[in-house]
């Protein structure tokens, strides 16, 4: 009789549930951006396809990138951290510069390379959590138990907040500040520091809001959007009559009304209110309930990270858990008429070359931090190599 040998299945060395509910969210983004925009490209360039071949080659060499990403160990973001900080506060200054950085619609945020534009404050977002990331490990007895060690980082977001809201750029300014508070509580602090700061955070951007005549104007208009429907309430009107038009189960994907240049930004700011126009509540729920999937995941690494003791990985996936929550929970809430209007972008899904390839680039240090993790569990680190380092 022949020997029977049981078959060994290979652990799976990666978080299948997150790559999946990321290529299901950028895959759903890339269908609404097509159909969001056709109108308006068509009459800007001439055919209409040119935002959904635009957001397709982005979405493409983002993974790309990430792939040749995924080969580098943590710990070797982890050495480069300030260096990318420092990149980012020049890129920010640089974009200040007039002739250098390129104004759209009244904000200096975009560097320009011939017809590649890049939006610095992504990047920004993503070179915090990593330097933050970093400083919570190096300094962990001194963010504990000194007050020092809490306003070191904060001298970095602030110089960081004030290059942001010189272009103007308010909500990648709040969205930074949530994510680095939401950090260094994860990481420890004194709760009566924590309080402090995150009553002084507040009060100083409602301040702000209400020193400028702009800011305010949108606040107010927030607040009652139907007595200026046609004017500083047009925005969001509109995207309340997408919901409303919507009702269960949408229109039908494409036969939207309000993306026919009657919703601005259908395709990028707004893009939840069109999906939610031609899917019906139970396409967005659908998508609600994907972002809650994946913001868990994220968390979840983080947690499992944190207890093998790879602090930086816990710390950076904690990070962008945060940053794709706060900035999701945003971008919905503007939609729906919860938040002020804000120029944030649904991640992986509403239209913009540099926010794709940065969320790309994120989801990847997900799924590396993951990797690492199960190689330590499971004992393979020697097999790898992972334990030079550590």
């Amino acid at each position: 009789m022949e020997k029977i040998v049981p078959v060994v299945k290979s652990p799976v060395l990666y978080d299948r549930c997150l790559l999946l509910t990321s290529l299901a969210i950028a895959s759903i983004g890339l269908m609404m951006v097509g159909s969001a925009s056709m109108v308006i490209s068509d009459r800007i360039f001439g055919q209409p396809f040119y935002y959904l071949l635009h957001q397709g080659t982005y979405l493409f060499i983002g993974i790309l990138l990430s792939v040749f990403l995924f080969r580098f160990r943590i710990t070797q973001w982890q050495s480069i951290s300030s260096q990318l900080l420092l990149l980012s506060l020049f890129l920010l200054s640089l974009v200040l510069i007039k002739g250098i950085g390129h104004q759209i619609n009244g904000s200096m945020r975009w560097l320009g390379f011939g017809p590649i534009g890049f939006q610095v404050s992504e990047f920004a977002k993503f070179s915090i959590i990593l330097y933050l990331a970093s400083y919570l490990v190096r300094r962990d007895s001194e963010v504990k138990n000194q007050l020092s060690g809490f306003l070191k980082p904060l001298l970095v977001i602030g110089i960081m907040a004030l290059l942001l809201l010189k272009e103007p750029d308010f909500g990648a300014t709040a969205v930074i500040t949530a994510t680095a508070l939401g950090m260094l509580f994860l990481a420890g602090v004194r709760i009566w520091q924590f309080i402090i700061l995150t009553t002084f955070a507040v009060s100083l951007f409602g301040l702000l809001a209400v020193s400028s005549p702009y800011r305010l104007h949108r606040l107010t208009a927030f607040m009652h959007p139907w007595e200026n429907a046609y004017a500083s309430g047009y925005q969001l009107t509109q995207s309340l009559i997408a919901f409303g038009h919507g009702g269960l189960c949408g229109v039908g994907l494409g036969n939207s009304i309000q993306k026919l240049f009657y919703l601005p930004e259908a395709e990028s700011d707004f893009i939840f209110a069109v999906l939610t126009e031609e899917l019906g509540l139970i396409g967005a729920s659908f998508v609600i309930l994907l972002f809650c999937m994946l913001i868990f995941r994220a968390i979840m690494i983080g947690y499992g990270a944190f207890k093998q003791k790879l602090y930086f990985g816990s710390y950076t996936a904690y990070g962008i858990a945060l940053w794709l929550g706060i900035q999701t929970i945003t971008n919905i809430g503007v939609n729906t008429g919860l938040f002020p209007t804000k120029g944030l972008t649904l991640p992986l899904m509403s239209y913009g070359g540099s926010s794709m390839l940065i969320n790309c680039i994120a989801i990847m240090l997900l799924l590396r931090t993951d990797h690492e993790t199960r190689i330590f569990r499971l004992g393979l680190q020697r097999e790898t190599g992972l334990h030079e380092g550590y």
